[in-house]
């Protein structure tokens, strides 16, 4: 005999007795179990640093994605679900290109921001879909200045001056909350990004420039730093 128990768990769009959405739960928990990657913000840009952690002598490196160019002048970080980084990156992008077309400008940092949070609310709203599995640290550069956000399975959004995402954020957290100064170089944030990324490492884990990919985007706009270029300057 079947229970007659509503599945709350099975839907995305029904409430438990709780007050709890059980779906968005659980696409946290992906994103809990993803590689960490953090963002920094400095005087005149944002670091993103993200651990790529490649399993396996047969993966090539460069086909792990973790950073991703949305825009000349943004760019997005994610933890969780690959598949889902991409579909949301996607939008973005034609989001950014149909700002250009609309308004002939790039789109605002805070309004891309904000369009990534309302698709991913919207994925908790209607039945037919699951939320997406992935959270984003978002750094981009416009007439205001560097800013930084970050969006969660659930669609909430936050601007930071620092922030991490995946596994053992809240190790990469406490770090900032005790470290983070304003006005940092570039070099700075992009040590505090290293650190956070070592802090949040298990005994058994090791932290090595190798498997750590760094993105910066600043009045000049996005890019990814090489390897070679990221040895030289923590020389």
């Amino acid at each position: 005999m079947q229970s007659k128990v509503p599945a709350y768990d099975k839907a995305s769009t029904m409430f438990s007795p709780e007050g709890r959405l059980y779906q968005v739960e659980y696409a946290s928990k992906i994103v809990e179990q993803g590689t960490i990657g953090v963002g920094v913000l400095y005087a005149s840009g944002v670091v993103l640093a993200a651990d790529k952690n490649i399993q396996g002598k047969l993966v090539l490196p460069d086909s792990i994605e973790k950073i991703f160019k949305v825009d000349e002048h943004i760019g997005v970080l994610s933890a969780g679900l690959v598949g889902d980084a991409r579909r949301l990156v996607g939008i973005a992008r034609k989001q950014a290109q149909e700002n250009k077309m609309v308004y002939a400008e790039p789109i605002q940092i805070e309004v891309m921001a904000k369009e990534i949070a309302e698709t991913k609310q919207a994925f908790t709203q209607y039945g037919g879909l699951r939320p997406f599995g992935v959270a984003f640290i978002i750094a981009g550069f416009d007439e205001k200045g560097p800013a930084l956000f970050e969006t969660e399975p659930s669609g909430a959004l936050a601007q930071y001056k620092a922030v991490a995402v995946g596994r053992n954020k809240d190790k990469a957290m406490d770090l900032f909350e005790k470290e983070y100064k304003e006005g940092l170089s570039m070099e700075k944030a992009m040590a505090l990004a290293y650190k956070a990324l070592e802090k949040s490492m298990t005994e058994k884990e090791k932290i090595s420039m190798d498997r750590v990919e760094f993105a910066i985007v600043d009045a000049n706009g996005f890019r990814f730093l090489s390897e070679q270029a990221t040895k030289q300057l923590f020389k």
